[in-house]
């Protein structure tokens, strides 16, 4: 069964920097749009960035040109760095995988920016 786990979360600065890593295991597949979302206290969940199959990446404009998804395919692992963050940017982050199979959520990692 697939299983998706954050990682990488935690307390850092305005300016700093952050890698999250997303780990899955079971039966991946091959053919799936992975996302990153994050959710702050009071706020509705939003969408962060998301990479498809083909390695095509998008981003919401507010963390367009501070974050870069990526993904190890042969690690099975997706990955969203995070440059330049800000006090807003605190959240849990979250990771999705879509797939025809249907869609998988991990547990959520904390990020918090604050000096």
């Amino acid at each position: 069964q697939v299983q998706l786990v954050e990682s990488g979360g935690g307390l850092v600065q305005p300016g700093g920097s952050l890698r999250l890593s997303c780990a899955t295991s079971g039966s991946i597949g091959s053919i799936y749009v992975m996302g990153w979302y994050r959710q702050a206290p009071g706020k509705q969940r939003e969408w962060v960035a998301r990479i498809d199959d083909s390695g095509s990446t998008y981003y919401a404009d507010f963390v367009k040109g501070r974050f870069t998804i990526s993904r190890d395919n042969a690690k099975n692992t997706v990955y969203l760095q995070m440059n330049s963050l800000k006090p807003e940017d605190t959240a849990v982050y979250y990771c999705n995988k879509n797939s025809v199979t249907g869609i998988t959520w991990g547990q959520g990692t904390q990020v918090t920016v604050s000096s």
